[in-house]
């Protein structure tokens, strides 16, 4: 199932990432996309917080969308044009449940493992995966179609983490080095009997002077083609059942050139 969901409101203002979401979308030219549509509920600028959480209704209301689309349709394979990082908790948590050795790929510069109460920013981006734990904000969890477990977290292209993120990830050993090791991956994969994986890619994992066009950006990311090779040995070694492409913002097509090697090997 391919799914377009242009979510922006787990990133608080979330400028730009509506729009840069549907220039991935027109670069595809694909019309078996599927769309998710947002909430008409305040959000950004007139948004309202519960929890801990930046326009938490309007989040909430089209997340549940998002899940009553996966359980009517039961699709084996899930590829998203996104939006936000918290738009995946849907995706993740159902193919969690269809695959019970499910390995989960997280490409970003962020960890997205906060509580909502250490959060410094209440976006619901940098929680998605605390969410998934069934460790974020409890009121979240009937969105969920299952919890994934710590040692099922792989990260590739980490480097800005907050302090209370960082003793999570040193809780459970979270795999999370510094510097890519693609055959150190393949072989984490192997040993831990994982056979399919989801790969969550947020453009800000790369190098910004390879790719500035992304909502944060943080310096010494991957290359371009670092993580095209990660991609390919990936999909040689596991079967990857989901993937999606977030946070880019442009939307230009000249500007949006250079990303297009991960978008075709993600997306098609």
């Amino acid at each position: 199932m391919k799914v377009y969901f242009p979510q922006w409101q787990g990133a608080g203002l979330g400028k730009g990432i509506e729009a840069g979401a549907k220039a991935v979308l027109d670069y595809l030219e694909n019309p078996d996309f599927n769309e998710i549509a947002l909430s008409h509920l305040p959000a950004g600028e007139k948004g309202i917080q519960e929890y801990h959480i930046n326009n938490y209704p309007a989040i909430y209301e089209q997340l549940s969308r998002f899940k009553n689309v996966l359980k009517l349709e039961q699709p084996e394979i899930i590829q998203t044009i996104g939006g936000d990082c918290g738009l995946e908790i849907v995706p993740v948590s159902y193919l969690n449940h269809k695959y019970p050795n499910l390995g989960v790929i997280w490409f970003d510069a962020h960890a997205d493992i906060n509580r909502p109460c250490d959060s410094a920013s209440c976006n619901f981006h940098g929680m998605p995966l605390r969410t998934l734990l069934g460790e974020g904000e409890s009121k979240m969890n009937p969105l969920l179609h299952s919890f994934i477990q710590a040692s099922q977290i792989h990260y590739v292209g980490l480097r800005d983490i907050d302090q209370a993120e960082q003793e999570r990830l040193d809780k459970d050993s979270i795999y999370h080095p510094r510097r890519l090791d693609i055959e150190d991956l393949v072989s984490t994969l192997s040993r831990k009997h994982i056979t399919h994986l989801y790969l969550h890619f947020d453009f800000d994992c790369l190098e910004p002077n390879e790719y500035p066009e992304t909502y944060y950006q943080v310096p010494e990311g991957l290359t371009i083609q670092e993580s095209v090779a990660t991609i390919q040995a990936l999909q040689k070694h596991f079967k990857v059942v989901g993937s999606s492409v977030l946070e880019s913002i442009t939307t230009q097509r000249e500007e949006l050139a250079p990303i297009t090697p991960i978008i075709d090997l993600l997306m098609k």
